[in-house]
């Protein structure tokens, strides 16, 4: 729980110097690429959340690999993070700025579930129907789950729209068994 709390208030800080030198988008691609290439090689991830390891050799190894491609902000946030023994919160930094970010330019990340993938029309098709009951601009993130049979379950934040067969077969067994 303490480490969740310093990771958004670490992702707020770089939101808002982000929102400050109108480089959300910048800022959020570069946390997610570092964050990826640290924590996706296993090597790299042991290397870089070992406590053992000084801060000295962390910042030479970050600074070989990321440097050259980064935003000076970016890599200064990555120099104090290190520096406060925070870097084994990147990852989950990283996820909290794309919540923020995603808030400040109005975008809302829909969840959906479906027995098959989804085609590029039906996708396309849910999006904008998203859109227009939400007046805002839908990312799909898709999921594939055949125990729901068929249709569609929508996750957006805290609201949840299931419109699977399998929910529908509950619900009509639920209403059976209450007569």
């Amino acid at each position: 729980m303490l480490n969740l709390q310093l990771a958004r208030k670490y992702s707020r800080a770089i939101f808002l110097l982000a929102q400050e030198e109108n480089k959300l988008i910048e800022y959020g691609q570069e946390l997610t690429e570092v964050s990826k290439a640290i924590f996706g090689q296993a090597d790299f991830k042991a290397f870089m959340t070992n406590p053992r390891v000084q801060a000295r050799s962390k910042k030479e190894l970050v600074t070989k690999l990321f440097r050259e491609n980064m935003s000076q902000t970016v890599f200064h946030f990555l120099m104090l993070l290190i520096d406060k023994k925070r870097e084994v919160l990147l990852e989950e930094i990283a996820r909290e700025y794309e919540v923020f970010s995603n808030q400040a330019r109005g975008i809302v990340i829909a969840d959906v579930t479906t027995a098959r993938i989804m085609s590029e029309v039906q996708s396309a098709g849910l999006k904008s129907k998203l859109e227009k009951v939400t007046g805002k601009t839908i990312r799909l993130r898709p999921h594939v789950n055949a125990a729901i049979i068929g249709g569609a379950i929508v996750r957006m934040g805290d609201k949840r729209i299931d419109g699977s067969v399998a929910g529908r077969m509950q619900a009509l067994q639920a209403e059976l068994l209450a007569d």
